[in-house]
C-alpha cells in the first residue's frame, strides 16, 4: 500500500480533524495492525487484524495526525469492490477515514466493541455497509450514539432489496440514515458524511459547496452526441 495525504492534511486544517482545536482533545484513537487488507486515506495506508482489533490495546489521543473521522466498515471482503468509492470520495475531501471489515453475525463481540467505542477513539460518523440480512448498520447504531449511515449491497438472490429492507427498517428509537444500493450509496454515505463534519468546518463545507459547482456545471456543459 502506497501513502497518500491531501494537502488539507499537510497544513493540520481543522477540516480534516487531524490536528486543531477541534481535534484537540485527548480522545484515544485506535491502533491497527497490518494483517488486513482495509485502509485508511488520506493518512497513511493501515490495516487492521480482526483478533489484533478484539482484544485490548493501546490508545493514541485523536489529535494524532492519522486519527480517522470517518469508520467505513463493509460486512464482507468481497462488499469492498462497492465501498471503495466512499474511500475514493473521502479521500478526495481530504478526510482521514479507516476502512474495514467487521461482520454483525460472524464477528458480533467485534462489533459491539467497535461501535461502543468509537466516539472515544476521534470517530465522528460511521458509514456500515452489508449485503442479504445486511444488520451490520443497525447492530453498529445499537451501541453508539454516534450518526450511522447504512449502505445497502447488492445481492445474487434479491438484486440488493433483501439488504435495502434489512437496513432501512430500523425500531423507532435506534435510526439509521439509509443510502442507495452499491455504488451510488456508497458515493452519497460519503458526502453525506462529508456534509455531517462540515456542520462544525467551515473550510470543509467550502469543499463542499465547491464540489457542488463542479457537479452543476457538469451537468449544464453536456451535449448529445
Amino acid at each position: 500500500m502506497t501513502e497518500r495525504r491531501g494537502g488539507a492534511g499537510r497544513r493540520g486544517d481543522a477540516e480534516t480533524g487531524r490536528r486543531g482545536d477541534i481535534m484537540g482533545s485527548d480522545k484515544p484513537k485506535r491502533t491497527t495492525s497490518r494483517k488486513h487488507k482495509t485502509r485508511v486515506s488520506p493518512s497513511p495506508r493501515r490495516s487492521v487484524s480482526p483478533s489484533a482489533a478484539a482484544s485490548p490495546r493501546p490508545r493514541v489521543p485523536a489529535s494524532s495526525a492519522s486519527a480517522p473521522l470517518v469508520a467505513v466498515i463493509m460486512g464482507s471482503k468481497s462488499d469492498w469492490e462497492t465501498m471503495r468509492y466512499a474511500d475514493e470520495m473521502l479521500t478526495q475531501f481530504d478526510v482521514a477515514h479507516e476502512c474495514r471489515v467487521i461482520s454483525a453475525h460472524r464477528t458480533p463481540q467485534l462489533a459491539e466493541e467497535f461501535a461502543s467505542t468509537a466516539e472515544y477513539c476521534g470517530i465522528e460518523v460511521l458509514i456500515a455497509a452489508a449485503g442479504g440480512a445486511a444488520h451490520l448498520a443497525g447492530v453498529i447504531a445499537a451501541h453508539t450514539t454516534l450518526p450511522v449511515l447504512g449502505v445497502p449491497m447488492k445481492s445474487e438472490a434479491l438484486n440488493g432489496m433483501d439488504s435495502l429492507l434489512s437496513t432501512v427498517q430500523m425500531p423507532a428509537g435506534i435510526p439509521v440514515g439509509t443510502l442507495a444500493i452499491g455504488k451510488p450509496g456508497a458515493i452519497n454515505a460519503a458526502l453525506f458524511a462529508v456534509a455531517i463534519l462540515a456542520n462544525s468546518r467551515p473550510a470543509l463545507r467550502e469543499k463542499l459547496r465547491e464540489f457542488r459547482e463542479r457537479q452543476e456545471k457538469q451537468v449544464r456543459n453536456a451535449t448529445l452526441d
